[in-house]
């Protein structure tokens, strides 16, 4: 049997293993580089508006770096698809994680805000690169028939950092001074040149030999039009808002103490990864689109509870629902977009995909923001969650495609 023979039809990654194996070396390489570059992103997320305002920037210029990151972010995810046409998988990977790395070295001499704001641009870019990248290569080294379960096992692996580094980058600040933050941030992100040459090399997929597979990618415009990743991406999209609006408002909201609100994103961190774990096994065997409606019930459910705010256990229970709901919409609207897009257009599909969660997760606050001011907290949280139900017919309008087509 040929080494081709033993791969996922139509993507050459030039790394013979058994077909159907979950885990491989190249994978375990891949959750490593995310680990790293995602640990980089947290410990410096809350840190830097934090070395802004007391570099006298104020609390304007603390949230303008947080905005620069998030435009950053987004502009590499626009051109990510185009990059990915023309240069090595694993070249981008290791350019972004430079990126991500070395600017971070910027910011020790001192902290003046146009300083820190180009550092958070370049960060933010190398960032969205390497997160295009990163979930390209993954689902290529996935089995087809188990790439629900694999990229259910990736988000537990990227849920981590969250829950660890975020924290520990204030904690670490305060301590030990801004300076080791950065240092950290600079080693951690740079962890990814060292499995540089045992990272999938695939370079342009129009050079994949095997003849199932050598249409040209598509653009993301063409590939939101012609093969179906736009109900899915706003179905994910309501999902993401809400997001973002935990985590920015939660621990801010009248009746949650500090104490409450991280227990709250706790749970929520840990419960999405289980969701989205379990999403993915039970969507390789039971199809995908029937579980988008669950999954915004649940987490809807999860966000209206927050009504109570008052009350520890229903933001507890409450922030466990959304995890839980949000977990399963991640990893189920991702797989119908890669099912629906040809094998050349992985990295549109990644690109697509992360664009819905950054949309989001930067509106949502936002819009959040102007109703809280007016109705409180608790009813801003409660239509927040009904903002998910109206999601609910194109879930079913999902399911039912799927069942006409047998997928």
């Amino acid at each position: 049997m040929s080494t081709l023979t033993q791969l996922e039809p139509g993507r050459d990654t030039g790394i013979a293993r058994p077909r159907g194996r979950l885990v491989s070396g190249p994978l375990m390489l891949l959750f490593g580089s995310s680990f790293a570059l995602l640990t980089s992103f947290y410990l410096l997320l809350s840190v830097t508006p934090l070395y802004s305002a007391r570099a006298g920037a104020g609390s304007a210029g603390a949230g303008l770096v947080t905005g620069v990151l998030l435009l950053g972010t987004v502009a590499a995810e626009l051109t990510a698809s185009a990059l990915m046409k023309r240069y090595r998988y694993r070249t981008l990977l290791v350019a972004g994680a430079v990126l991500m790395g070395l600017p971070a070295l910027a910011l020790l001499p001192g902290g003046a805000l146009v300083i820190v704001a180009a550092v958070s641009a370049v960060r933010g870019f190398g960032f969205g690169l390497s997160t295009v990248v990163l979930a390209t290569l993954t689902t290529m080294l996935l089995p087809p028939e188990r790439r629900g379960e694999g990229l259910g096992l990736d988000g537990v692996v990227d849920s981590l950092p969250g829950v660890v580094a975020l924290p520990s980058g204030v904690w670490l600040a305060g301590h030990y001074g801004f300076a080791v933050v950065i240092l950290m941030t600079a080693a951690t992100a740079l962890v990814p040149l060292a499995a540089f040459r045992w990272l999938p090399g695939t370079a342009d997929p129009r050079q994949v030999t095997e003849t199932a597979d050598v249409e040209q990618p598509p653009g993301l415009l063409t590939g939101l039009r012609r093969h179906g990743q736009l109900r899915p991406a706003l179905i994910f999209v309501t999902t993401t808002v809400a997001a973002g609006v935990v985590v920015a408002f939660l621990p801010l909201a009248a009746g949650a103490s500090g104490t409450i609100a991280a227990a709250g994103l706790l749970a929520q961190a840990l419960t999405a990864a289980a969701g989205r774990w379990w999403a993915g096994r039970r969507g390789d065997r039971h199809g995908h689109a029937a579980l988008l409606v669950p999954g915004l019930v649940i987490a809807s459910a999860g966000m209206i509870a927050m009504i109570w705010l008052a009350s520890p256990a229903a933001v507890i229970a409450g922030m466990s629902l959304f995890g839980i709901g949000f977990g399963i919409v991640q990893n189920a609207t991702l797989m119908l977009m890669i099912d629906r897009m040809p094998a050349s257009g992985l990295g549109t599909t990644s690109a697509l995909w992360n664009l819905a969660y950054d949309a989001g997760y930067g509106a949502g606050p936002a819009l959040f923001g102007l109703f809280a001011g007016r109705t409180g907290y608790p009813a801003a949280f409660a239509l927040t969650g009904l903002l998910m139900l109206a999601a609910l017919p194109a879930g079913r309008q999902e399911r039912a495609a799927a069942a006409g087509t047998g997928g």
